[in-house]
């Protein structure tokens, strides 16, 4: 069973389930409690299936681009990856932090505030580009809007997504297309309302980024 509510950290997450299930490219990365576990979930650039025994999972989806902030650790590094915690932080800082997770009536609760402890104030440029691609402007006008060279936003984006901005773009515009579809919009209306060629280029998009058809993934969700 998955559970999500707004965080009180500005645009982030927080969620709790047993761990099965597709896991889907999203621009985010958490930060994630597991059976006595801290670990950070890096962006993902397709879709992975969990699999072993389902267990008790808590995390904190971070809005894009603001969790290399909070770890201290450019996001290009944690791409298609999830490691432990104390593999990017002192060892006793985190048992202090297990230790006060265990303790406490609600892992996901202390999860949030450990976070809004850590929290830094969004980076401005990178909150109006993820704003921008996910409303469909293109990369090219986007930067020129932000006064950022092709390079510069390259190097920014790595840092803050672990992908370049059309990579973001690409990946922010299938959500578009699964919150549509999801509602039952036609996969043609959806294609064109979410900024894809056709329907056709939707479904190229879904099976490289989401592993199966739109279909069937929906019908999964």
């Amino acid at each position: 069973m998955y559970a999500e509510r707004a965080s009180r950290l500005a645009g982030a997450v927080i969620w709790t389930g047993d761990g099965a299930g597709r896991v889907l490219p999203d621009g985010c990365m958490d930060l994630l409690w597991n059976e006595g576990r801290l670990l950070v979930a890096g962006p993902d650039t397709r879709a992975y299936v969990t699999g072993g025994a389902p267990s008790s999972w808590a995390g904190v989806r971070f809005y894009p681009g603001t969790a290399p902030a909070f770890l201290g650790v450019p996001a290009h590094e944690l791409r298609d990856r999830s490691v432990e915690l104390a593999d990017l932080w002192p060892a006793p800082e985190v048992r202090r932090l297990r230790s006060r997770i265990e303790k406490a009536p609600d892992p996901a609760t202390a999860l949030e505030e450990i976070a809004l402890e850590r929290a830094t104030p969004p980076d401005p440029v990178l909150h109006a580009l993820v704003t921008a691609l996910d409303a469909g402007r293109p990369v090219a006008a986007t930067a020129d809007e932000l006064g950022l060279g092709a390079r510069q936003l390259h190097r920014r984006s790595l840092a803050a997504f672990g992908y370049g901005p059309k990579t973001l773009a690409r990946i922010l515009r299938l959500r578009r297309a699964l919150v549509l579809a999801g509602a039952g919009v036609p996969f043609a209306e959806t294609a064109v309302r979410s900024g894809f060629a056709d329907q056709a280029h939707l479904a190229r998009d879904v099976k490289e980024l989401a592993g199966v058809p739109l279909g069937q993934l929906l019908a999964v969700g």
